[in-house]
C-alpha cells in the first residue's frame, strides 16, 4: 500500500443510528481494498477497559457523578489508545472504532452539561493530541433512535436517560460536524439502509482517495 501506516476511523451517533449495522458494512469496504482491520469499541477494547465498561454501564442505586463518568471513560479510553490503537496503527492496520472521545463531548460535555472547554483540556493532556482520522456520526432524530433501540432488548444506564438529554448530545455531535467539517462527516441514518450505505460508500471513497493518493 501507498501508505504504510493505518488509519483511524470512528463511528459515532446516539442510541439506535444503527452504528453495528454499517460498522460492518465499513469494515468489509475497507478490507476489499486489501487492508487488515480491527474492529473494537468504546468504553472497552482492551480487558481493563472493558471492566471500566461494565463500571459505566451498570444500573445502580448509587448516583454516578457526571465527573466521575467522564474520567472513567477516559480512563478506560487512555488504555483503549496506547495498548491496542496506536500499536496497531503502527502497525498498518486500520483501526475501526464504534464511538471515541467525540461522545464524552456529546454525551458528557453537552448531555451532562459539563461543557467543551475543560474537556479539551483533558483531551490534550491525556491523549496527547491523538484524533481519528475520519469520524461518520450517524445522524437519526432523537425520538427515532430511541424506538430503535428499545426492539434491541435490555436497556443500559445510559439508554434509560430522557429524551432531552440524548437532545443535548445529538446537538453536541452536530456542533463538533460544524467545527470539524473536515473530519467528522454527517451521514444522514433516517433513510434506508441502502441509502445510508451509499453515503458511507461516498465519503469514504473522498476520504480513502485523499489518504492513499495525495
Amino acid at each position: 500500500m501507498s501508505n504504510s501506516k493505518g488509519q483511524f476511523i470512528t463511528v459515532e451517533g446516539t442510541e439506535g443510528v444503527g452504528k453495528s449495522t454499517n460498522m460492518a458494512f465499513v469494515k468489509n469496504w475497507l478490507e476489499a481494498k486489501g487492508h487488515e482491520v480491527i474492529h473494537t469499541r468504546e468504553p472497552g477494547g482492551t480487558p481493563l477497559a472493558e471492566e471500566i465498561r461494565e463500571l459505566l454501564l451498570n444500573k445502580r442505586e448509587e448516583m454516578v457523578d457526571s465527573h466521575t463518568e467522564l474520567l472513567l471513560m477516559f480512563a478506560a479510553r487512555c488504555q483503549h489508545v496506547y495498548q491496542k490503537i496506536q500499536p496497531a496503527l503502527e502497525q498498518g492496520t486500520w483501526v475501526l472504532c464504534d464511538r471515541f472521545t467525540d461522545a464524552s463531548f456529546a454525551y458528557q460535555g453537552a448531555g451532562r452539561g459539563l461543557g467543551f472547554e475543560k474537556l479539551k483540556e483533558l483531551e490534550t493532556w491525556s491523549l496527547q493530541g491523538f484524533k481519528p482520522d475520519l469520524t461518520l456520526l450517524l445522524d437519526l432524530p432523537v425520538e427515532v433512535g430511541l424506538e430503535r433501540a428499545k426492539k434491541r432488548g435490555p436497556v443500559d444506564r445510559f439508554e434509560t436517560e430522557k429524551v432531552e438529554f440524548f437532545t443535548r448530545v445529538r446537538d453536541g455531535y452536530l456542533a463538533i460536524a460544524e467545527d470539524e467539517s473536515e473530519r467528522m462527516k454527517v451521514i444522514d441514518a433516517t433513510g434506508s439502509i441502502e441509502q445510508v450505505q451509499e453515503q458511507l460508500e461516498k465519503t469514504l471513497a473522498a476520504f480513502y482517495h485523499k489518504v492513499m493518493m495525495p
